[in-house]
């Protein structure tokens, strides 16, 4: 009887816990979301097998001004509903084209997605995304890729293929320049930053664009800096190092991720199961829907894990991925696949769903058409307003390496020697992956400088040598019109000539913009062709050389930072380049970039980051001391370290102070110090906070950036910054991938670079 009882009150208490279970369930849904889900089930139970494989093809479609460029077979894909959306096709007319096919011709009238690689700026164009993370400025960030996405999806688009966030410590990776540098702390602010700014807050609006993510995931470890390359590293660097931008950029609401050409854990991103569904769906909870990169399933019988076309299809299919690009296996062999009990019919729905998904959150089932508004682009693409801003970002992009004796900012008077190939060089100012940038309504230097002041002072030009010496693949990444016919050699000798002349010689030297982003590693970062001649040849003369460096990449620079007095890296600076250049250059503007990625003396020491690890043989500075972790012919030490960056007036760190020597796991730890301008100009100036965990389970990092403030002070200016720490900022995953904090000795730096600061300690206790 007693048991009787007993089951019976254990079948009560578990009916009244699936009642408040299934309630709870019930409260926590999302109407919006309840919606949507009946919305895209009834239009999934009207579609057939095909049908739903189809949604998973994306082919590129190009176009000229008479509009898409729709080969007869593609046509006849989108008209069979064969397609579920296209990228590189944009302006309203040439979009309406193709979506009049998908919404007028197909049985269910499925709207296609529309996406394009805006990366740094549709067509006013911003400075490249290393250059901008330079800025330390997480609303210029969010700035740049709303004004983007209003330009964007004014030109029809709705999707866009940004913002990578792969993580670079070796700048032979031409990549390099589509990222935010080397950490896994400020890449995370920028990451959510940009899906923000990309998808607003209501992803619904014309004005808004889906983000995607990529490259899902740790692209920039590659092998040698080499692009496409193998990548491997532990579990522990993986979690701690690298993963973290993806994860704030999911968490932030990004719409969707591209998968990564490279293996983790000897599985290409692909076709790893672990990576697309384990890690992203279920540990992470993303929700949306995953493309690959371009060919990347069929990429995968070169990686040596599947035989052919369809088995890789299977792989790619089975382990999470939603829509393939370009390579067309899905809609060859998904069906096939299914049949042969190979796929699941799940495994199709589900990622159809996703895509379906994305289509409704972003409008177009209520509206086909949203994206798509003939009046737009005048009205809203490079407006006077985009250009004031692009302006801006590119003045508090730029970092101010050196200025010996003041050099900088020149004085608007006598005459200035304006040498370069990259001086009067409208194509390059706008740098890598700008592709519906138009690079004949950029700002050049010369034209800056003539903007900002006329014509006086007096301006002497001189091309000085061609960017690179190989003049046939300068055409092929440059255009033919880059290329001076005269020898290198003839142009050093004007170069010289027109120095003479001057009171003050302006070199602008660099990297063609071809010579970064994809498929661009360089084994020699150095400046390119005959440039280092040219500038020693400059510098020989006797007069004063500012040295201003338009790259994709971190340089060698060894000889340029021992004898020329002044370097400005001005990075690609996009459309609005000249002016900003000489906004700066003429002391309109007071420098405040700081580096987000360390310049290596020479590459020998690649890779090199600020956030390494201990040796238990560490080198602390004595020659003579051999048997250390060292080199024997150079520095241990970069050239220029992670979060340096000079200005025209001069900042003073002092008082350090933490509101309590030991925090709990539950407190909050309170970090102030006084900063002041000591200089004559008013400046501004990125304060930074770093930690080093002293004892952990695992080795960690002799520093890690844990937070900054971006600070204006006028000259004499003095004002008390206040940190907050909390066990959050102190955790990290450990050897079993458990994200938590450690009791122990801690150490915090504050300064304005990631090599100098005032340092106190604290214990984190239990």
């Amino acid at each position: 009887m007693t048991k009787m009882i007993a089951r019976a009150l254990l079948s009560l208490l578990l009916a009244v816990g699936i009642l408040i279970s299934a309630r709870a369930q019930q409260k926590a849904v999302n109407p919006e979301k309840a919606k949507m889900d009946i919305y895209i089930t009834n239009l999934m139970s009207k579609m057939t097998l095909d049908e739903k494989i189809g949604q998973l093809n994306l082919p590129s479609i190009g176009f000229d001004i008479t509009g898409p460029l729709v080969s007869v077979d593609v046509d006849k894909k989108i008209k069979n509903g064969m397609v579920g959306g296209v990228f590189n096709t944009f302006t309203p007319e040439a979009v309406r084209k193709l979506q009049d096919m998908a919404v007028k011709e197909t049985r269910l009238k499925i709207p296609l997605l529309f996406g394009y690689d805006v990366i740094h700026g549709h067509k006013t164009i911003f400075p490249i995304p290393l250059a901008l993370a330079c800025t330390w400025d997480m609303n210029l960030v969010e700035q740049s890729a709303r004004v983007a996405a209003q330009e964007a999806s004014a030109d029809g688009l709705c999707w866009t293929f940004s913002p990578m966030v792969d993580i670079s410590r070796d700048p032979r990776w031409g990549r390099s320049a589509e990222g935010s540098g080397e950490d896994p702390w400020l890449g995370s602010q920028i990451a959510r930053a940009m899906v923000k700014g990309y998808q607003g807050d209501d992803l619904s609006k014309p004005n808004t664009i889906m983000a995607c993510v990529k490259h899902f995931a740790l692209y920039g470890g590659a092998e040698a800096g080499r692009d496409y390359n193998t990548v491997d590293m532990s579990m522990v660097k993986m979690y701690n190092d690298y993963l973290p931008p993806y994860k704030a950029a999911f968490d932030a609401g990004a719409g969707s991720a591209m998968s990564s050409f490279n293996e983790i854990n000897g599985v290409p991103a692909t076709a790893n199961k672990w990576l697309m569904t384990d890690l992203l769906r279920g540990q992470w909870g993303f929700k949306g829907m995953v493309c690959t990169d371009y060919t990347a399933v069929n990429e995968l019988i070169e990686h040596g894990i599947g035989k052919d076309l369809k088995d890789v299809s299977r792989l790619a299919l089975n382990a999470g991925i939603d829509m393939d690009m370009v390579g067309e296996g899905f809609i060859l062999y998904a069906r096939e696949l299914v049949k042969e009990g190979k796929v699941t019919q799940k495994t199709i729905d589900d990622a159809c769903r996703r895509i379906l998904e994305a289509k409704y959150k972003l409008g177009l089932f209520d509206d086909p058409y949203r994206y798509i508004n003939e009046s737009r682009p005048a009205k809203e693409i490079l407006t006077p307003a985009n250009r004031k801003i692009a302006k801006e970002i590119a003045e508090q992009s730029m970092v101010l390496l050196k200025n010996d004796n003041q050099l900088l900012p020149l004085k608007p008077q006598g005459t200035i020697a304006l040498i370069g190939p990259l001086a009067d060089n409208q194509r390059e100012m706008i740098g890598t992956w700008s592709g519906a940038g138009d690079w004949q309504r950029s700002i050049t230097v010369r034209s800056g400088i003539r903007n900002l002041f006329g014509e006086n002072p007096v301006l002497l030009t001189a091309k000085g040598c061609n960017l690179l010496t190989d003049r046939k693949y300068l055409a092929e990444i440059s255009g033919d019109k880059s290329v001076d016919p005269r020898t290198d050699d003839e142009m050093i000798k004007e170069a010289v000539e027109t120095a003479g002349k001057a009171d003050v010689v302006v070199a602008v030297l660099g990297e063609p913009s071809g010579l970064s982003g994809e498929a661009a590693s360089r084994s020699d970062i150095g400046l390119p062709g005959r440039q280092l001649d040219l500038l020693k040849a400059l510098v020989a003369t006797g007069k004063p050389v500012v040295l201003v460096l338009m790259n994709g990449r971190p340089l060698t620079l060894e000889w340029e930072n021992e004898h020329v007095p002044a370097i400005l890296e001005a990075w690609h600076p996009g459309t609005e380049a000249g002016d900003a250049v000489a906004s700066i250059l003429f002391g309109i503007r007071n420098p405040a970039g700081k580096l987000t990625m360390t310049f290596p003396r020479n590459v020998g020491q690649i890779p090199i980051y600020y956030n390494h690890k201990h040796t238990g043989r560490p080198y602390a500075g004595n020659p003579d001391d051999k048997y250390k972790s060292r080199y024997l012919d150079v520095s241990n030490d970069p050239l220029y370290p992670f979060g340096y960056g000079l200005s025209y007036t001069t900042f003073n760190y002092s008082d350090l102070k933490l509101d309590k020597s030991t925090m709990n796991m539950n407190g909050t730890l309170k970090v102030s110090v006084t900063l002041t301008n000591t200089g004559k100009v008013d400046g501004a100036e990125v304060a930074q906070l770093y930690i080093h965990d002293l004892v952990g389970s695992i080795t960690r990092p002799v520093k890690e950036l844990k937070g900054y403030q971006k600070v204006f002070l006028k000259a004499g200016e003095s004002k008390t910054l206040t940190f907050a720490l909390t066990s959050e900022d102190l955790a990290f995953y450990n050897e079993k991938l458990e994200h938590k904090a450690e009791p122990g000795m801690f150490i915090v730096f504050v300064g304005g670079s990631s090599d100098k600061g005032l340092e106190a300690s604290f214990e984190l206790t239990k």
